[in-house]
């Protein structure tokens, strides 16, 4: 199956270390991704799932992924994706995977995230196209959430 996948990257004045435990840490994810709930498991076949919603016994959506390869603090790749909210699951078949890859800089660090595995069914154009604007959105969360916690 023909697939297509959205590659962000961006600049950060961080260390890659403080980058990565942003990526693993439910507390920190919670603030700069606006989950109400998450969980990881930060080791291979471990899992990263977060959800939002007022309700934590009716979520408006949850995404879950399997954690199947984590070398902090440089890369970690997320498998077996699942997406549900009030309507059901997205209308397309999709084995998507996020991968987050932390590069060192000389100022810092760069975060890239690699979402791959969307359908190029016209069914799967809006939820690529939110998947693109969210991450792009989330950059400036996570610098955000650096500028609120400098330590």
């Amino acid at each position: 199956m023909n697939t297509r996948r959205h590659v962000l990257e961006e600049q950060f004045t961080v260390s890659p270390e403080k980058m990565f435990n942003i990526l693993v840490t439910p507390s920190a994810i919670r603030e700069w991704w606006g989950a109400s709930k998450v969980i990881v498991v930060p080791k291979p076949d471990g899992v990263w799932i977060a959800s939002w919603g007022e309700d934590e016994n009716d979520s408006d959506y949850i995404t879950s992924y399997k954690i199947v390869e984590i070398e902090p603090p440089e890369r970690m790749l997320l498998d077996d994706f699942k997406y549900f909210d009030k309507q059901g699951t997205p209308p397309f078949e999709a084995n998507l995977t996020t991968e987050f890859a932390v590069d060192p800089r000389h100022d810092g660090c760069s975060l890239r995230i690699t979402q791959d595995g969307f359908p190029l069914d016209k069914k799967a154009d809006e939820f690529f196209d939110a998947c693109v604007i969210g991450w792009k959105n989330t950059f400036d969360c996570i610098r955000k959430y650096f500028f609120d916690h400098p330590q």
